[in-house]
């Protein structure tokens, strides 16, 4: 049986090939700042703009859709670990936004859902 952090790693393949295939380039994934992670940092290449980019997988609907786990605690999180990019590559200022991708696994082909603009940074 697969574990949680299996899923997890799957659904983030599966968003980051999803987002490649859409015109993104990825530039880090697991990105760590302080105690806070952000799952991938991308760019979109028609906009130039830096995403911010949370997944959250499922394999059932029994906790829930994907995409409602994300909690302000969460926002502010993943705020702080994009600030720490953004200033580790002399980015302060640049264009940015936070997207959520929910994947959800239930035995036939994966279902991945992209929100842009998912949240807006405090």
């Amino acid at each position: 049986m697969a574990t949680t952090n299996d899923i997890g790693d799957r659904g983030e393949e599966i968003a980051a090939a999803h987002l490649d295939g859409a015109g993104y380039e990825i530039l880090a994934r697991n990105y760590r700042h302080s105690r806070n992670e952000v799952d991938l940092v991308c760019r979109e290449t028609d906009a130039g703009e830096y995403v911010f980019v949370e997944v959250k997988t499922r394999s059932g609907t029994g906790f829930g859709a994907p995409e409602a786990s994300i909690t302000a605690k969460k926002r502010a999180a993943l705020q702080h670990a994009a600030r720490g990019y953004l200033h580790e590559h002399g980015a302060e200022g640049a264009p940015a936004r936070f997207d959520v991708v929910a994947v959800m696994l239930t035995g036939g082909p994966p279902e991945v859902q992209h929100y842009e603009n998912a949240f807006w940074a405090d």
